[in-house]
């Protein structure tokens, strides 16, 4: 009997190795924004993703307490305020000239397992290139990887944040 309690102990021991507590619910590290150049619209839109796990994890540790985001519209601006605060878009012109893009922040949503935070702004022509800057929890792990999509005129152009990335600039020629 004290061979099967040793037994047992040394399987439980082995299986709490295996899986420690929390292992399912794991942070993802990555998000996804989507710039897009809306021709039914006129604007462009920006549409950022987040694991809402990742989101509300983020969130405890930058605003020093828990946000239940799925619950709470208040968590949910008070987020998203984060967000917009840490991204930022450049315009790049055929004329040379450039224009950081006054996004307008419209609200965002629960989406399943996402966090969705949208902006816009009336779409400017003659737009040649992009620099972003993309620091949305990035600044909580060092691991988190942001991957920007552009989409314009049935084209996509990418931009992956990861690393000491925190500004990166793609051309999109007309």
């Amino acid at each position: 009997m004290p061979g099967r309690i040793i037994g047992l102990a040394l399987v439980s021991f082995l299986l709490a190795c295996t899986f420690p507590p929390g292992a399912n619910a794991h942070q993802q590290k990555t998000a996804v924004t989507r710039i897009l150049f809306n021709p039914n619209t006129g604007n462009i839109e920006v549409m950022h993703r987040f694991f809402v796990h990742d989101a509300e994890h983020a969130a405890g540790l930058i605003f020093g307490e828990r946000q239940a985001l799925m619950e709470s519209a208040e968590s949910r601006a008070l987020f998203s305020s984060y967000v917009i605060n840490g991204f930022a878009v450049e315009a790049h012109y055929e004329d040379g000239s450039t224009a950081e893009l006054d996004l307008t922040l419209l609200g965002s949503e629960i989406d399943g397992q996402f966090l969705w935070v949208y902006q816009e702004i009336p779409q400017t022509e003659k737009v040649v290139a992009m620099t972003i800057v993309n620091l949305a929890l990035r600044d909580v792990w060092a691991d988190q990887s942001n991957l920007v999509n552009i989409d314009r005129g049935g084209r996509v152009y990418s931009l992956t944040f990861d690393g000491s990335d925190e500004v990166l600039t793609i051309d999109m020629p007309s």
